[in-house]
C-alpha cells in the first residue's frame, strides 16, 4: 500500500513543480509543463509530474539549470504605492510598474503584489514571494478588511449611503461598501471620508461610487487587516518581519 504522506512530511518533501517555481524559474504551470517535457531532472533522471523532492539531498535541474539547494529567502515588503504604477510583474501598456520602486537586491526573487490597487489609486500593497501568503491575502473567504481614505469632488448625498451599503449590480458582479466613516458624525455632505472592504473585486470602490456618477479624486488604502500605513514614505516600502504578517489576519 502506498504511503499517505502527512502535512509535515509534505512540506519538508514538496512536489517538484511547487519547488520549481518556489526557486523563481517560472510559475507552477509552467514547470508542470517542463516536466512533461522531459526539460526537468531530479539526480541526473528525468523527472515525472507530480514526484516529490528533497530539497536539501537532491540535485535538481530545470530547463538546463541546476537549482540551488540553499533555503530560499522569505521576504513580505510593504509597498506605499504612488498613483500612477500598475500592480503587476510585467505589462506592455503600463507606463511604470510598482516593482520598479523595489531595490535590485529583491528582484532576483519571484514577487507578487498579494492584492492590487488600480494605477490610479495609491497606497498600501503587500509585496511577496510567498505563494501562500498570497492566496491566504487574495481568497474571498478571509474577508480581510482594508481601509480606504477617499475624496470625491461632490459631496456625498444621504440617500445614496443605504444603496452603497446594500450594494449595486454592475456587469453581472455583485458589489457593495460595508462601512462608511467620516470624521464628523456622518458623512452625509462631506467630500472626504474612509471606506471598509473586507473583500474587493476589481476596482469595486470606483465603480460603486461610479454608478451614482460621484468623480473620485483620490484613493489610498491605508490599512489591511490590522497593518497600517503608517509612516512608509509614498514610493517607498518597509520590510515586514513574520510577525507582523499576524496583523494581516486578526482574530
Amino acid at each position: 500500500m502506498k504511503k499517505k504522506l502527512d502535512f509535515k512530511e509534505a512540506s519538508i518533501n514538496p512536489k517538484l513543480q511547487k519547488f520549481i517555481a518556489d526557486a523563481g524559474l517560472c510559475s507552477r504551470r509552467t514547470g508542470e509543463v517542463w516536466i512533461k517535457e522531459g526539460k526537468v531532472f531530479v539526480n541526473g533522471k528525468k523527472a515525472s509530474l507530480g514526484m516529490r523532492i528533497d530539497p536539501v539531498a537532491d540535485e535538481i535541474r530545470a530547463n538546463g539549470k541546476v537549482i540551488s539547494k540553499q533555503p530560499i529567502q522569505w521576504i513580505a515588503l510593504a509597498v506605499n504605492k504612488p498613483k500612477g504604477y500598475t500592480c503587476s510583474n510585467q505589462d506592455e501598456f503600463a507606463d511604470r510598474l510598482i516593482f520598479e520602486l523595489i531595490p535590485k537586491k529583491y528582484q532576483g526573487h519571484r514577487l507578487f503584489c498579494a492584492g492590487r490597487l488600480d494605477v490610479e489609486s495609491e497606497g498600501l500593497v503587500i509585496v511577496t514571494n510567498d505563494g501562500k501568503l498570497t492566496h491566504k491575502l487574495t481568497h474571498p473567504s478571509q474577508q480581510i478588511r482594508k481601509r480606504y481614505q477617499i475624496e470625491i469632488k461632490q459631496p456625498l448625498l444621504k440617500e445614496h449611503i443605504p444603496l452603497m451599503l446594500k450594494g449595486i449590480e454592475d456587469e453581472g458582479e455583485f458589489l457593495s461598501i460595508d462601512e462608511l466613516r467620516s470624521k464628523s458624525k456622518s458623512p452625509i455632505g462631506e467630500t472626504r471620508f474612509e471606506v471598509i472592504l473586507g473583500h474587493g473585486k476589481k476596482r469595486e470602490i470606483r465603480r460603486v461610487f461610479g454608478h451614482f456618477r460621484y468623480q473620485i479624486k483620490k484613493l489610498r488604502r491605508v490599512s489591511i487587516g490590522g497593518l497600517q500605513l503608517h509612516k512608509i514614505p509614498l514610493g517607498s516600502f518597509k520590510e515586514l518581519e513574520r510577525k507582523e504578517i499576524d496583523l494581516l489576519f486578526p482574530q
